[in-house]
């Protein structure tokens, strides 16, 4: 019906658009603030006079933005920011590549660009937006970005592990147990020292009263924790911990901050990265308040390599993701999922994602076009064939539906993207390094700090337990009461109550902390 996106480019500005085509733009006529994302395709043109757009307002009932390599997602991710950001709402982007950090500066004009504008209707101006840059543990350019064992919490850091569901619930009691003690899980190795003492003669005692919990898979947390410390992984975990209502900042000029992550360097372990990026997520969802449904979202978060989040991940941390993208939405944050395909996200959180961008695929293999009859039946009835539209669209453009105003789904609508007006491209190496340098959280996150927490409190009492003298044998030691409060033992104890006491750890979604400390 709506024939090869890929045929003819020009544009029919100026003519009537046919019954059809008139049907879908009319779908996309919306009253109040929206993102303009490009013009629709139809018969084999580009209708400029046909406008596909997204209501502000509907940006917090999360999306899809996915298709194959090579077909313009990360651009399209870009588009969006920039739009986002200038109508005043922050952003947070997961660099992976290392090519979104030109975001900051302004775009440079050529044919392509000025062809692309010309067939959507677009008056394009080169416009840097407002970015700050940061990394993980400090690895690779941008603000070190940390978070503590305590706040990561269990499930979270069982992904990271690549722990079993035993050895995950395993690890939950641990916690729960260093929670109970007072014993601050800054770094990682507090925890290793908590695990080392529980499976130690000493702590064996202090096992059996934790249900469930054996020595040996203790001893197998234990030397997972060892084998992921020894592959240079402490650097992530630590303080200054993030706070992440850094990233609800808006510009000096209104405009809302893109913040990019920058994941170049730690590219090759995608279970600890796409793991961050959920912690991040969920700090957000465990501090901000319930502001219900709002004119434009405080925050968009763009979780890129999405599949990665849900390769392997257990039965629990499924229902995490899921209960935390449902009910985040009524904390204003909007979460577009960044992937290949729509099967890459479990059903249960693809049904919460309102706005759809779907890129080209392709159907070389019969796995391939299995794939691409089931991210068909996810679209809404469609005046396209959508099989022969998404394998003959071009590099920037995409199958677009979206929530109205009224939060009904939108006509499907072929449709070529404008191009960003930033730069598209990574800024160079010395501009980002100076801009990290000149950012005012840098020096509050620069330098990690090692403060007392479990390790040195364990150590602490090992140190005195060592340097304690025999009990004394009969007269002149004083009472058994007296030998006792007198000892460094007890002072020791004496503290850790004291830390203990009203700070008892309350835990949320994933068994993050919900409070910080």
């Amino acid at each position: 019906m709506g024939g090869d996106a890929g045929g003819a480019r020009d544009a029919a500005a100026g003519r009537p658009l046919p019954a059809e085509a008139a049907e879908i733009a009319a779908g996309y006529a919306f009253t109040g603030p929206a993102l303009e994302l490009g013009a629709l395709l139809w018969g084999g043109e580009c209708l400029a006079d046909a406008q596909i757009r997204i209501p502000l307002a509907m940006l917090n009932r999360h999306g899809l933005v996915a298709g194959a390599t090579g077909t313009g997602k990360t651009k399209t991710l870009q588009l969006i920011a920039e739009q986002l950001a200038a109508q005043g709402v922050p952003v947070f982007l997961a660099d992976i590549k290392g090519d979104v950090s030109g975001i900051s500066a302004p775009g440079e004009a050529g044919d392509k660009v000025a062809e692309r504008a010309g067939d959507v209707g677009q008056e394009w101006e080169p416009t840097g937006f407002p970015s700050e840059f940061y990394a993980l543990g400090g690895i690779g350019t941008g603000i070190p970005v940390r978070a503590t064992i305590t706040s990561f919490g269990p499930v979270l850091l069982s992904k990271v592990l690549q722990l079993n569901q035993t050895q995950e619930q395993s690890l939950g009691l641990i916690f729960h147990y260093a929670d109970q003690k007072g014993l601050e899980l800054v770094d990682l190795k507090d925890l290793r020292a908590v695990v080392t003492f529980l499976t130690s003669d000493e702590g064996k005692p202090e096992l059996k009263g934790i249900g469930g919990l054996s020595t040996v898979t203790a001893g197998v947390i234990l030397r997972a924790l060892t084998a992921f410390e020894a592959q240079g992984m402490g650097d992530f975990f630590g303080e200054p911990e993030f706070d992440t209502s850094e990233f609800l900042r808006l510009a000096p000029d209104g405009r809302g901050l893109v913040s990019v992550l920058e994941l170049a360097d730690v590219q090759d372990k995608p279970q600890l990265f796409s793991t961050f990026l959920m912690w991040l997520l969920a700090d957000l969802y465990n501090d901000l308040p319930e502001v219900g449904d709002v004119e434009k979202p405080k925050l968009v978060f763009f979780f890129d390599e999405a599949h990665l989040l849900f390769n392997g991940a257990s039965k629990a941390f499924l229902q995490s993701i899921t209960q935390t993208v449902r009910l985040i939405r009524s904390k204003g944050v909007g979460v577009f999922f960044v992937t290949q395909t729509p099967k890459d996200v479990p059903a249960d959180v693809l049904g919460q994602l309102g706005n759809r961008v779907q890129h080209a695929l392709r159907a070389f293999t019969p796995d391939d076009q299995k794939a691409l009859r089931a991210t068909v039946r996810t679209f809404p009835d469609s005046a396209y064939d959508l099989e022969e539209i998404l394998t003959g669209l071009g590099t920037g453009e995409a199958v677009v539906t979206v929530l109205s105003e009224k939060g009904a789904p939108t006509p499907v609508a072929a449709t070529r993207l404008r191009a960003p007006e930033s730069l598209m491209g990574p800024v160079e190496a010395g501009a980002l390094e100076r801009a990290v340098r000149a950012s005012a959280l840098y020096p509050r996150y620069a330098e990690a700090v090692d403060r007392e927490s479990a390790y040195e409190k364990l150590s602490a009492r090992e140190a005195e337990r060592a340097a304690a003298p025999e009990a004394p044998q009969g007269r002149g030691g004083g009472s058994v009461v007296e030998q006792v409060v007198g000892s460094g033992m007890f002072k020791s104890l004496l503290r850790s109550m004291g830390t203990q006491i009203g700070r008892e750890i309350s835990r949320s979604v994933f068994g993050t902390a919900r409070r910080r400390r």
